[in-house]
């Protein structure tokens, strides 16, 4: 479902972006669910050097899993996406469903580690937090 007034459901899809400074390519893929598009993405413009990627507020799965995608498939779409570095967002502020408001951290952590990805690949950041890309 998307809407922008009570008056268009599913009339209008959700943003992400792409960020080109020089010498980097950093995607922003907005509140979006998994889908092979990410390695449409990939073949259009190359691989991706940071992607923000959603990570939380998809349970019931049977519900919410064509708007936003769970931490396993955010995990894949780091990888289909050939990102340098990826940052989970979309998680841990408010309780928008039924997932504990933690899960998502925790079952990021062990899809990046089935996936044998480091956490310096796959992070997330504190309420505040910053890093310095390189």
């Amino acid at each position: 479902f998307s809407a922008r007034t009570p008056l268009d459901r599913n009339r209008a899809l959700w943003g992400g972006f792409m960020l080109a400074p020089p010498g980097a390519r950093i995607l922003f893929a907005g509140d979006s669910a998994y889908g092979p598009f990410f390695r449409d993405i990939r073949q259009r413009l190359g691989p991706i050097d940071l992607a923000l990627l959603p990570i939380g507020a998809y349970e019931p799965r049977w519900f919410m899993r064509v708007v936003h995608m769970n931490p396993a498939e955010a995990v894949q779409a780091h990888l289909d996406l050939e990102a340098s570095e990826s940052v989970g967002m979309h998680f841990g502020t408010f309780q928008l469903t039924t997932e504990g408001i933690d899960e998502p951290l925790r079952a990021l952590e062990d899809a990046c580690r089935a996936n044998n990805i480091p956490p310096s690949r796959f992070r997330t950041l504190g309420f505040g937090e910053s890093v310095r890309l390189t």
